[in-house]
């Protein structure tokens, strides 16, 4: 079993929030993996379904960002899962939009819902880190990052979110063992798609004459 966390902010004045990046990658592997069940309980809801075989709990907390540790804790106690079971999806300024990154363990970079989760399960879980680009400003952080997405990235915020939800059973992998690499490798891929090669020109293979 593993538990996939998105993170955000609950309630409708904050859906489109940059912060809220995880929720929408969340409810999106819901949708598109039909999973079922939907509970409010661990201080959020949660979902269940499967994906390569194993069975899957999608869990967003509804404690607000600061205190998302609870619900993590909570789920992953009654479960009695460990943090290499858990995969949490949260906004990341230190990537562009349309970036995103994997990684196991590792600071919380500022984060408030990471802080609060490292302080009730530990470090040693997931991290897919979603890029939502940085103000520039510091102290422009706070306002940044609970302003909606504008018009202009929706595209970017949909491509990011199509390609986790896409690879997402090849992050999963077997046997209990995460595919990060074979993960990275795949949304890099849907991000960003090879140049199809120029066609090659008629003439070129037309004999030439001789005078």
């Amino acid at each position: 079993m593993r538990l996939i966390v998105g993170l955000g902010n609950p309630g409708p004045s904050y859906a489109g929030n940059r912060h809220n990046i995880g929720f929408m990658a969340a409810g999106e592997i819901v949708r598109r993996h039909s999973f079922s069940g939907r509970r409010e309980r661990f201080h959020g809801v949660t979902w269940e379904g499967s994906v390569q075989d194993e069975k899957i709990i999608v869990l967003c907390p509804l404690t607000y960002m600061n205190e998302s540790g609870r619900a993590v804790q909570a789920a992953a106690q009654f479960f009695k899962l460990q943090p290499n079971d858990v995969a949490v999806i949260h906004d990341e300024l230190d990537l562009p939009l349309g970036r995103l990154r994997v990684k196991r363990g590792g600071g919380a970079g500022g984060h408030n819902g990471l802080r609060s989760i490292d302080a009730h399960l530990g470090n040693d879980y997931w991290r897919l880190r979603l890029g939502i680009g940085h103000p520039g400003v510091k102290d422009l952080v706070k306002h940044y990052v609970l302003q909606d997405f504008t018009k202009a990235e929706q595209p970017q915020v949909i491509a990011v979110v199509d390609a986790v939800v896409d690879a997402l059973p090849i992050l999963i992998g077997k046997g209990g063992n995460w595919g990060d690499n074979a993960f990275m490798t795949k949304t890099s891929l849907i991000l960003n798609p090879p140049s199809p090669k120029p066609a090659k020109s008629a003439d070129k293979d037309k004999p030439k004459a001789e005078s």
